[in-house]
């Protein structure tokens, strides 16, 4: 069963204006005629097609007359759809307005939709104008390349030699105080959940106001952990770390005035795990430890009913008996591993149909199993791997559950591997 963050799905839509396509193709000129043309006269025929025409002989017939049946000669019965074939344009009854508008000039087979090479068209570039291309996140450390001027996460474009919106070679890098000014600004006055109990209910009910940034709403408090989990995943884990800080003290803070909100609690013990796991990746141990055991004191007191709560907790206890058994610490890392082992036996009472459960109790009588090897127990430590074994053979799981049994199968590979060693 993957963590499923308990604040919302975080969304990566948005809207983008491809800045390198102007929008000089809308004027609606016929192109066979021109300023230059001012006598009226069409450069096809060499008649005079202008307003002075009265006898109806004389007209463009790449001109629609409003005066007359205002229908474009070029549109005939067989060009049903109403595009002209010599603009590309619509010359029909529809305005830009109606309804079958979008239908019919997406789906007309002349008309190829405009696409911005570096992506930044409608279809493709999803991010607000605070964003950096590279992470997909909020500006962090904001960073000016030279010569060409174009800006990223400090961290982001350190990687490259290259601009990678326009290719230039990147001579230097220098910070952009001004535009890390307004990204911070952003944050402040949108993003962070405000508690200022002195400035009255006025105050308070514009702190829940949602975050409307890029074409999505969300609350503020999951706004920046959407942030922080982009951030995470393009490998700029200053960044991730910094908006999680940030969600991880408001939420302090809105727990000092409702210590039993069961919500907060959850919420708080998940940025706390993904604060964890950026120490983690930075190298930082013991922060990360200390992270991770914050995280599972706050989970621990909620009832264990929820599946996803019962998930997160332990994976943070076993994360931490995995830094334990890395730096030596055998006995401390069992504890934590029994400690996980015993909150998914509880969830496997309640729950023995959920396969994802059952995989998990059979990992956590595994690393039992490890630690007690290594710390001279061999028949406990058979006996976790055979009930282990037990629990997945058991287990039966249809077509659908593909994924589950692949991971019970690699898992159970794993268990008869540690039989064969003994």
């Amino acid at each position: 069963m993957s963590s499923i963050c308990p604040f919302a799905g975080a969304t990566t839509g948005g809207g983008g204006v491809c800045p390198m396509k102007s929008d000089k193709s809308n004027t609606g000129v016929c192109p066979a005629k021109s300023e230059k043309n001012s006598s009226g006269v069409c450069p096809v025929t060499g008649k005079n097609g202008g307003p002075a025409t009265t006898g109806g002989g004389g007209v463009c017939p790449m001109k629609s007359d409003k005066s007359n049946t205002g229908v474009c000669p070029a549109k005939s019965e067989k060009n049903s759809s109403g595009v002209c074939p010599v603009t590309g344009k619509n010359g029909g009854g529809e305005h830009k307005g109606s309804p079958g508008h979008a239908e019919e000039k997406n789906s007309d087979p002349r008309m190829v939709p405009a696409k911005c090479p570096f992506g930044y068209d409608s279809n493709t570039f999803k991010l607000g104008p605070l964003s950096c291309i590279i992470c997909q996140a909020l500006l962090h450390e904001s960073s000016k390349c030279k010569p060409c001027s174009h800006k990223f996460c400090k961290a982001c474009i350190s990687r490259f030699t290259d601009c990678p919106l326009c290719g230039a070679d990147i001579e230097g890098i220098e910070p952009d105080t001004e535009l890390q000014a307004l990204v911070d600004r952003f944050i402040d006055g949108h993003a962070r959940i405000k508690r200022s109990h002195a400035a009255g209910d006025a105050e308070a009910a514009d702190g829940n106001k949602k975050v409307i940034y890029e074409d999505v709403s969300m609350e503020r408090g999951a706004f920046l952990v959407q942030q922080a989990m982009r951030a995470f995943r393009a490998q700029n884990i200053g960044s991730a770390k910094s908006r999680l800080m940030m969600c991880a003290d408001d939420i302090r803070e809105e727990l000092k005035s409702s210590e039993d909100n069961m919500d907060l609690c959850s919420q708080l013990g998940a940025v706390l795990g993904m604060l964890g796991d950026c120490c983690r990746t930075l190298g930082d141990a013991s922060s990360a430890i200390t992270y991770y055991e914050e995280s599972a004191e706050f989970l621990s007191k909620l009832p264990k009913k929820d599946l996803e709560l019962v998930h997160t907790l332990s994976v943070s206890l076993n994360k931490i008996g995995d830094l334990r058994y890395y730096d030596g610490d055998l006995q401390s890392a069992r504890s934590y591993y029994a400690r996980s082992l015993e909150v998914r036996r509880n969830a496997v009472k309640e729950h023995s149909s959920v396969a994802s459960q059952v995989i998990d109790l059979a990992t956590s009588l595994a690393k039992v199993a490890d630690a007690d090897r290594n710390l001279g127990n061999e028949c406990a430590a058979v006996e976790g791997f055979e009930e282990a074994i037990h629990c997945l053979e058991k287990l039966k799981l249809d077509s659908e559950q593909a994924n589950l049994e692949q991971r019970r199968l690699s898992v159970l590979d794993f268990l008869h591997k540690q039989l064969e060693d003994k």
